[in-house]
């Protein structure tokens, strides 16, 4: 029993239900927004769904454009922002704390003199 409770109370295991549960209401939040973006290109120009669509009596070369479309969109949409928003916070937040002082410099060439000998 006391490995389960071990397995349970260890940390990664909590970060990973968060990120799968806020992974979860991402990925609804990305549908409903794909979902506008399908509806404005239909209302400007015709809808993207090939869904009827049967060259050659091929049933599923349609749903699959189709999907292949609304994937195209959702990956534009998590580069453009998410990713690129993510990189230029982390760039500019994390450079500051990585600069490591001029002491702790020293004991890092302390200790590894120490462990050289």
């Amino acid at each position: 029993m006391k490995g389960f409770k071990d397995f349970i109370l260890r940390g990664n295991l909590i970060e990973l239900a968060v990120a799968f549960v806020m992974g979860t209401a991402f990925a609804a939040v990305v549908t409903a927004f794909t979902e506008i973006i399908i509806e404005g290109l239909a209302k400007a120009g015709g809808a993207p769904n090939f869904d009827d669509w049967k060259p050659g009596g091929w049933t599923s070369v349609g749903p699959f454009l189709t999907a292949l479309v609304a994937f195209l969109i959702i990956g534009f949409m998590l580069y453009f922002f998410v990713v690129k928003p993510y990189e230029a916070a982390r760039d500019r937040f994390l450079a500051e704390d990585e600069q490591v002082s001029d002491e702790i410099s020293l004991l890092t060439e302390i200790r590894d003199a120490l462990t050289r000998r």
